[in-house]
Order: C-alpha cells, then sequence, then structure tokens
C-alpha cells in the first residue's frame, strides 16, 4: 500500500498548487498535465480563465497609462490654457431637454468623464462638488429624496453592471454532447443502424444502434439536469456574495441600503475597509486613502483630499473616513467599463479540484490502456476464430459488424474509466458546504475556504461578533474622582454621582469623537447607527440625557483620526465655542492612560495625575477586564491658540473615565469550542483587546486552559524566532495584536504543519 500511495503521490507531482496565490505557472502546469479530456467545455468549466485575467490585467495597465498621462497633462497645462479649456467647456455645456425636464443641469456622459479622467480644472469650473451637488439636484446636507429615485435611475442609470444572462438547460445539453467518447459512440449507432437494416432486416438491424444512442441520450440528459442544477447554486452564491450595504444620507437621515440601490447624487459615507461602490468625489472627510491597485494596478496608495477628489468604483478605503458625492453608477464607471471588457474569471481552483483532475487523468490512461487491450485481445480471437474455420478470406457484413461492436466496447470503457465529473462533483460538493454555511449566518466568498476548513487542525478566530455577540452595552463606569458606578437602564445613578462639570466634559467626549448616528425611520422611530463599540458609548450619552443635536452644532470639528486596528484609538480636534481648541480621544484603556498627564478630580477640574492614581487606574481597568468587559479611556486636552490644526496631539491629555463594554458570549460557542478541541483542532483567539478581558472570555469559552499561552502582541514581537517556534503551539490567546502580529501567528503555525482557518 505504501509503494502505491508513494507512486500515486508521483504520478501527481505535476497536480499540485498552494491553497492560496497560486502562480501563473503552477496553473498553467497543470492544465497542461491534463492528457485524457473527453469534454474540454466541461472539464474547465469551474476553474480559473487565465485569458480572462491576462485581459483584465492589460485593460488596468491601460487605465494606469491613461490616469499618468493626464496627471501629466494636466500638471503642465498653464493658465492660458486652462482659460480655452474654461471656455470649450462653457461651449459644450449643452443639457438635453429630457435631463432639463428632470430637473438635472449636466449631462450623464459629462459627469462620468470628469472623474474618470481626474479632470479638475473642469470639476471647478462646475463649482467643485457643490456645484456638481446643484446640477444634480441634491442637497449635501439632506441627500437624495426617495422621490427623485425613478428619474434619476432614467437619466443617470442604475448601478448594475452588464452580466452575461445564465445559461440555459439547452446549453448545457450542448455541451455535454461535446463529449469526444459520446460523437464516437454516436458514430458508432449510426453506423450499426446502416449496417443493421441491410442485414438483418427492420426491425431487428436497429435495436443495437438504437439502444446506443437511447444510453447517449440517458447520460446527455443526466448530465446536463446536474450540470444546470449547479450553474443555479453558483448563481445563488455569487447573489449572496455581492450583498453589500454601504451608509448614505437620503431624505435628511443616514440610511443602510445595497449597493445596487445608490443613484448619481447619493452622499455614501465611507471608513476603513469600505469598497467604493460608485465613481464619485470627495466631500468632506479625514485622512482619507484609497487603494487603487486592484483597478490600475498600482500599490502606493492615493491620499484624497479636496485637491485630489476623484474617487473611483472598485477600489478599497486604506485609512481614514470621509463622505462623497455619487457621480456615476453602474457601465459608466470605470470599474463598469473594466468588467464591459471581460467577464469575470473564476476564483484559483482549490487543492484538492487540481488533484482530482491528476487523478482523472491517470485513471483516464489506465481506462485508455484496458480500452485498447480489450479491442486487441477481441480483434485477435476474432481473427484467430477466422482462420481456424479457414474463413479469413472470406468477409462479410456481419463480421464489420461485429468489429464495430468490439470498437464500441473499447470506447464504452473509456465512457465508464473516465471519470470526467470528478472534478466537477467536489466543486459542486464544496458549493453545497457554502449555502449551508450561509443558513448559518456565515458567508464564505471563496470556494477554497470551505476545502481549507474541512482539512484543519488549527482555527485562530477573533473575539468581537465571533466570539461575542456584537451586542454591547456599557455596563460600568469610573468617572475620575469618583468610584466606579454600575449604569442602570435610567443612568440615575451616574448622573446622581458626578458633578455637572465632569458630566459636560464627558458627554462632549462622547458625541463629537464618534463616527455613530442617531438616526429615525420613516415611522419616527429611533435606533443608533454605526459600529457596536460607538453605539454602546452613544447610547451611554443619550442616556445621561445628553443633547446630541445641540453638542455638535456648537463644536465644529477640525480633524480627526479614525480608529484602525495599529492606532487602537480615535482622536478629534474641535474648535470650542468661546475659541480656542480642545482634542478629544478614546481608545483602548493602557494606550490612552500612557498619553495622560492629568485627569479630572471630582469637582471636574484637572489634576496632576501622580504615579499612585495611575496604578490605582490601571487596577480598576484590571478589575474591569477580569469580569470580561471590554475597557475603554476617554480623555481630553484643551490646546493653546497658535497648535497648528493640521495635526492632533498625542499626549498631555486629561484622564476623564474608563468604561467597561458588555458583550455576551454567543450561544453555543462553549459547545462549538468543545467539538473542536475533541476532535484534535487548536482553537486560538487572537483579538485587538484588553489581555485580561481576552483571558476572561477565553476561560468562559474554554478556549484557555491552565497549560495554556497568554500572550500580548507588544510581548510577542520581541520574541525570537526560536521561543516563537516553542512558544507558538500553546498560545490560546493573543491579546492587542496588530495585522503583523495576525500574520506571523499564522505563517509561522504553517510552517509547523499546522492548517490554520
Amino acid at each position: 500500500m505504501e509503494a502505491l500511495a508513494s507512486t500515486m503521490e508521483g504520478l501527481l507531482k505535476e497536480f499540485e498548487v498552494p491553497p492560496k496565490n497560486s502562480s501563473e505557472e503552477a496553473l498553467r502546469r497543470w492544465r497542461k498535465a491534463v492528457t485524457i479530456i473527453k469534454n474540454k467545455r466541461r472539464r474547465f468549466r469551474m476553474v480559473a480563465d487565465l485569458e480572462k485575467r491576462s485581459a483584465k490585467r492589460s485593460t488596468q495597465e491601460k487605465i494606469r497609462v491613461a490616469l499618468t498621462v493626464h496627471k501629466a497633462a494636466l500638471r503642465f497645462s498653464d493658465a492660458g490654457r486652462s482659460a480655452k479649456h474654461s471656455a470649450d467647456v462653457g461651449k459644450s455645456d449643452k443639457v438635453s431637454p429630457e435631463t432639463q425636464a428632470a430637473g438635472f443641469g449636466i449631462e450623464p456622459d459629462e459627469l462620468a468623464s470628469i472623474v474618470r479622467t481626474h479632470d479638475k480644472s473642469t470639476l471647478d469650473f462646475h463649482g467643485g462638488a457643490e456645484g456638481i451637488a446643484r446640477k444634480v439636484a441634491v442637497s449635501l446636507s439632506q441627500g437624495v429624496q426617495s422621490c427623485d429615485i425613478p428619474s434619476r435611475q432614467k437619466i443617470y442609470g442604475i448601478n448594475k453592471y452588464t452580466e452575461k444572462p445564465p445559461r440555459s438547460f439547452l446549453t448545457f445539453v450542448w455541451e455535454a454532447l461535446h463529449d469526444l467518447t459520446l460523437i464516437i459512440l454516436m458514430v458508432c449507432a449510426v453506423v450499426s443502424i446502416g449496417v443493421g437494416i441491410p442485414t438483418e432486416g427492420w426491425p431487428k438491424g436497429v435495436y443495437d444502434g438504437a439502444g446506443i444512442l437511447l444510453s447517449i441520450f440517458l447520460v446527455v440528459i443526466v448530465t446536463a439536469m446536474s450540470d444546470y442544477n449547479q450553474s443555479l447554486q453558483f448563481i445563488d452564491l455569487d447573489k449572496e456574495k455581492k450583498k453589500i450595504f454601504m451608509k448614505v444620507t437620503r431624505d435628511g437621515t443616514t440610511q443602510k441600503i445595497l449597493i445596487y440601490d445608490l443613484v448619481v447624487g447619493d452622499i455614501v459615507h465611507l471608513a476603513i475597509g469600505d469598497i467604493i461602490p460608485a465613481d464619485g468625489i470627495f466631500i468632506s472627510g479625514y485622512g482619507l486613502v484609497i487603494d487603487e491597485s486592484s483597478l490600475t494596478g498600482e500599490s502606493e496608495p492615493v491620499n484624497v483630499n479636496k485637491e485630489k477628489p476623484f474617487l473611483l468604483s472598485g477600489t478599497n478605503v486604506q485609512d481614514g473616513s470621509g463622505k462623497m458625492l455619487v457621480t456615476t453608477v453602474g457601465m459608466r464607471t470605470e470599474w463598469g467599463q473594466l468588467m464591459a471588457t471581460l467577464d469575470e474569471g473564476s476564483d484559483d481552483e482549490t487543492p484538492l479540484q487540481v488533484k482530482l483532475n491528476g487523478v482523472a487523468t491517470i485513471i483516464g490512461k489506465i481506462g485508455l490502456a484496458f480500452a485498447v487491450v480489450t479491442f486487441l485481445v477481441l480483434v485477435v480471437r476474432f481473427l484467430v476464430e477466422k482462420a481456424l474455420a479457414h474463413t479469413f478470406t472470406s468477409w462479410s457484413s456481419d463480421d464489420a459488424l461485429t468489429l464495430l461492436n468490439y470498437f464500441a466496447t473499447a470506447v464504452t470503457i473509456i465512457v465508464v474509466a473516465v471519470p470526467e465529473g470528478l472534478p466537477l462533483a467536489v466543486t459542486l460538493s464544496l458549493a453545497f458546504a457554502m449555502k449551508k454555511l450561509m443558513s448559518e449566518r456565515a458567508l464564505v466568498r471563496h470556494l477554497s475556504a470551505c476545502e481549507t476548513m474541512g482539512s484543519a487542525n488549527c482555527i485562530c478566530s477573533d473575539k468581537t461578533g465571533t466570539l461575542t455577540t456584537n451586542h454591547m452595552i456599557v455596563d460600568k463606569i469610573w468617572i475620575s474622582g469618583n468610584r466606579e458606578i454600575k449604569v442602570s437602564e435610567e443612568g440615575e445613578g451616574v448622573r446622581g454621582q458626578t458633578c455637572e462639570a465632569s458630566l459636560d466634559i464627558l458627554l462632549q467626549t462622547i458625541f463629537l469623537n464618534t463616527k455613530a448616528e442617531v438616526v429615525k425611520d420613516r415611522d419616527g422611530k429611533t435606533s443608533i447607527l454605526g459600529q457596536p463599540t460607538e453605539s454602546a458609548l452613544l447610547e451611554l450619552g443619550l442616556l445621561l440625557k445628553g443633547d446630541l443635536d445641540a453638542i455638535q452644532q456648537q463644536y465644529k470639528i477640525l480633524r480627526e483620526e479614525p480608529f484602525n486596528s495599529v492606532r487602537k484609538k480615535m482622536c478629534v480636534l474641535a474648535a470650542l465655542p468661546r475659541g480656542g481648541l480642545r482634542a478629544y480621544c478614546k481608545g483602548a484603556s493602557e494606550i490612552v492612560l500612557k498619553m495622560c498627564n492629568s485627569s479630572i478630580d471630582a469637582s471636574g477640574k484637572p489634576v496632576d495625575l501622580s504615579s499612585e492614581q495611575v496604578n490605582h487606574v490601571t487596577a480598576i481597568i484590571n478589575g474591569f477586564a477580569s469580569e470580561a468587559l471590554r475597557t475603554l479611556c476617554l480623555a481630553y486636552r484643551d490646546l493653546d491658540k497658535g497648535f497648528n490644526e493640521k495635526s492632533i496631539p498625542e499626549e498631555g491629555y486629561t484622564l476623564i473615565a474608563v468604561v467597561g463594554i458588555k458583550d455576551p458570549v454567543r450561544p453555543g460557542v462553549k459547545e462549538a469550542v468543545d467539538s473542536c478541541l475533541a476532535a484534535g483542532i487548536t482553537v486560538r483567539m487572537v483579538t485587538g483587546d484588553n489581555i485580561n478581558t481576552a483571558k476572561a472570555i477565553a476561560r468562559e469559552c474554554h478556549i484557555l486552559t491552565e497549560s495554556g499561552i497568554a500572550t500580548g502582541g507588544p510581548q510577542f514581537r520581541e520574541w525570537s524566532p526560536q521561543e516563537m517556534k516553542e512558544k507558538i503551539p500553546d498560545i490560546q490567546v493573543m491579546a492587542r495584536s496588530m495585522p503583523m502580529d495576525k500574520y506571523t501567528l499564522v505563517n509561522n503555525s504553517r510552517k509547523m504543519l499546522e492548517q490554520v482557518v
């Protein structure tokens, strides 16, 4: 058995690809190694189309070159040329009667051209983002009115790309008929009927040929039905994968809508990790950095601001936050035009799919060899029998029919022996696995992920929203100068034990330093829209009877640094109503605490923060964390008039409060972890939260054991390669981790022959 396994492994060497990021050379190598193919269309239906990928890269390069050339041309344009250009724009600024009747002042093609070519001079001629907003009849504060959506879709289009219609059942029947062996059998059947009728008469001479044709018909129908049902499964999966919601301003309120429902004029809110859903113009924001590599191939991120206001569909928000005015949707966008030049190639085929293609090829070769041997044996036996009967020189139509039947038998062996549907079978099984995961509210975007999960022996899981419910509420709060307070449903305990000055600065920090919003639906029902942590803090502010609208109107936000996994804090710089500047900061408790050199006292006045007080605050933080509460520190700093408004200070803050946010463990997590451990799968929690909070949650989930290691990202980064090799197998919790820490952990685990998900 070992020798057979070794031989099989050697034969399948050409059919080895990595689980992720396979090189084009490896993908082409296994395709060339597939030699026995009965039906090329069916065999390679669910594998990546390398030619389409090459066409996409070529199109991306053309876009990149076009943008580069255009930027260079704008850089060298002089004032006279700009004046001439403005005059030309004025001449061409004609609006069709249909567009005018709909209440708009700019044509869709001109609007699309401004963003696509990054034409800043034409944008300035139209009055910038504000001028474009007027021409598309939208208020930058109120957004699109729902009653206007049909007219916008009629003039400017819908935010959908042209897709090939789904293939019909007859298409799959036609593909199944391209099987080479079936074609040979059809020829044999026709010849059999042609020879049988003259020799055996009607209807006896038709039986053999008709039997073959009936078998072919059944094979084709069953194959086509299987492939058609499979295609319907993938259409459903594709629809689920494309259900992406964006936060927009419509009818004066913030709403979440599907990207396909976006129209020109929509005000889209952008945050880290978002995909730009349409072409648009920057309205406002802070530190917005866009990754355009998916569109242009350029790895260098682009800073978007008032001077560089253009945002292209299909790109990603790498850092910062902002708002954009949608100017172009659907097939008029840069991404839509890219999609129009090609159909998206499939994902990379999984290692199992490639291996099964190799197995099918090897079995096909063996089947072909047996078919040839069988045909030769039958023919030789037939010739020997004729020679012994002294009829070798006498041939009849019966002899020809006998030889034809021998040939049909050999072809039938090939039909049965070559498992053409084997690679498709695994694809279908993975699709069913994706469907089952989707029914359990776990969306898997790539087939290969199902296969990887099936062979995993190590699971690295985030905490928030995965092991916990992601429904957060502030459970406890410690306001500097007071003892810790349990937050009641009415908030009376906090208000009753806190002075007016402390409560005022706390509410300022909560309401100004947030991305969450209070919104009302059409029925007038109020809800909070935003990240769970921010929503919990905003809910606390409202519980304390704070006036959100009044505070946000009195203080003007000058600069903002959004939260990300590296900084682990969020800061804003605001102008005070009576003059002066104030910075507000919230974030990871130990990080914000290090930024503070003072704290407010019981009367709300700042006092120096002594080492004893630091230890006391640290004890408060650890106490909250040991109760499985997520801890955040809130702080502020008053700034001098001469302070540079383009930056936010990193030190000198005054500590206001420590909040403990409760995020309950998701039902069923403990049982799931126990099942994994019983199956020999290692489960690790990798989170950005406080080490004590992480340990408490991990113990509750049965992840952290007495012999396991719980470490923090800063300590992990200081380990030598040898220490990592020795300690990583025992790590069960990693807290305060950065993206690079997660990569290092997974990469080293894989080197230790672990399949990590």
